[in-house]
């Protein structure tokens, strides 16, 4: 997939794609029928997606906690996965938040981008205070010659599907429902840091990855995945949490990988959840915290084993 960071110097290979437009953020499976919109409408053009980085939410609000369900690595390998072949990832800074709808189309959309379609969802907000709609993107698209889809929200039993309606569940500690909305398991994708090392001690190792802009999913004890860099999946146990009985200070993913010995330091690992074993507690002692560790990788094992084997 080619990235291009820089919606005035697009080259004229990156130029001329049909354009699923939004902040794509979790990538689930109301996003993924705006691209197949995307594709549907335009089919002989290049797939593409408009996105920002950072997300204007944290552009805007910096003091809210992290939301974020998939940061940026994430949500291209995601977008890359369904088919995207062009991803425009745009800076979201102060320059950019004073565009104006009519500029965001004229200038980036149609002289930046070269957008021979665009697709969004029937809520797609756009420049300088949201100022523009589907009506305003409509006129616009038409007056420029640019083909537009309008998406309708993808729903289930529970009503539309949204980012919203996932954080909730994760924050709830429903990994698996999420990932029904997602349509896989949910991931945390990170580099592998250098912990305490009081895993290793009692015989289990931990890779930690620290959430920074991450969600945080409801704190407990997991059922997990490990995506490696070389591709390989390994099943494990994970905690995500403060760790209160060594006084840990923040919070963190720690995921003890079954049966594997190599050393992560430093890769990124993506870690997916696939079902929440209990919340987060204070042992009385190390030796407790021990014995509860064991109990949780059995069934962590137990739970692994039963899930369906992947289709391809």
């Amino acid at each position: 997939m080619q990235v291009y960071r820089d919606w005035a110097a697009v080259p004229e290979a990156g130029r001329g794609a049909t354009v699923a437009l939004g902040n794509f953020d979790g990538v689930h499976l109301g996003h993924a029928a705006v691209l197949r919109a995307a594709h549907a409408a335009r089919p002989d053009r290049p797939l593409a997606v408009l996105t920002f980085e950072p997300h204007p939410r944290e552009f805007f609000r910096p003091q809210d906690p992290p939301f974020r369900l998939t940061l940026a690595a994430e949500r291209a390998a995601c977008l890359a996965a369904l088919g995207v072949s062009v991803l425009y990832e745009l800076p979201f800074d102060s320059a950019f938040s004073h565009l104006t709808a009519e500029q965001f189309v004229t200038d980036v959309l149609h002289g930046g981008l070269g957008a021979a379609n665009l697709a969004c969802g029937a809520d797609f907000a756009f420049g300088h205070r949201r100022g523009g709609d589907i009506l305003l993107l409509a006129a616009q698209a038409e007056a420029l010659g640019i083909g537009l889809t309008i998406v309708p929200p993808v729903s289930d039993v529970q009503g539309p599907i949204s980012s919203t309606r996932i954080r909730r569940l994760l924050q709830d500690g429903y990994p698996e429902r999420a990932a029904a909305l997602l349509g896989r398991p949910y991931a945390i994708r990170g580099e592998v840091m250098h912990g305490d090392a009081r895993g290793r001690t009692i015989g289990f190792p931990t890779a930690n990855i620290f959430l920074k802009q991450h969600l945080e999913p409801a704190r407990g004890v997991y059922a997990v995945t490990a995506r490696l860099p070389e591709g390989a999946e390994v099943k494990g146990v994970a905690n995500i949490g403060l760790r209160p009985t060594v006084g840990g200070a923040e919070s963190r993913l720690e995921a003890h990988l079954f049966d594997f010995a190599g050393d992560l330091y430093g890769a990124e690992l993506s870690v997916a959840l696939r079902g929440f074993l209990r919340e987060e507690k204070k042992f009385e002692s190390f030796d407790a915290l021990k014995a509860q560790i064991m109990a949780d990788a059995d069934q962590a094992r137990a739970m692994l084993d039963a899930l369906p084997a992947p289709t391809a």
